[in-house]
């Protein structure tokens, strides 16, 4: 089974992972951990007054970032015994990933939920809705566990 793996640096993507290790065996599953980088959309409005070194800085720094966490990442699952590949592209997460899905063709989609609701919601979006209402293949939404109150 070929499994995508979207994650960010977030506690959703660590409760993805967790996910991914405890439903599937090792020698069943081969799984992409991906990461796409979106330079904040503040950057863009700045572009007018930053140099163009300091944007490819700004861009090299979030490559190095994601490269350290697919890393990361990636270690946690061979620690697990899975077999693993890395892929970083740029571009807006939901796309990113959708693109990404339609080259490799994984049997599943997996990806962390960080559960926005409302104004926030609608101002930042849901990639995991978006990855979901498109995708030509089963999604697999994981939100992190709530303490017991």
């Amino acid at each position: 089974m070929k499994i995508l793996l979207a994650v960010d640096d977030s506690p959703c993507s660590e409760a993805a992972v967790q996910a991914v290790i405890a439903q599937f065996r090792p020698g069943d599953a081969e799984i992409s951990v991906f990461h796409s980088v979106e330079l904040p959309s503040a950057l863009i409005f700045a572009a007018e007054t930053a140099s163009a070194e300091d944007l490819a800085e700004l861009r090299d720094g979030a490559v190095r970032a994601a490269e350290a966490l697919v890393s990361r990442v990636a270690k946690t699952l061979k620690t697990a015994g899975f077999t693993v590949s890395k892929f970083i592209e740029p571009g807006a997460p939901k796309d990113a990933i959708l693109d990404y899905a339609g080259k490799w063709h994984p049997d599943l989609i997996v990806v962390g939920s960080h559960g926005r609701k409302g104004l926030d919601r609608l101002l930042l979006g849901s990639v995991a809705d978006g990855v979901a209402r498109h995708a030509t293949t089963a999604v697999q939404i994981v939100r992190p566990r709530q303490p017991a109150v």
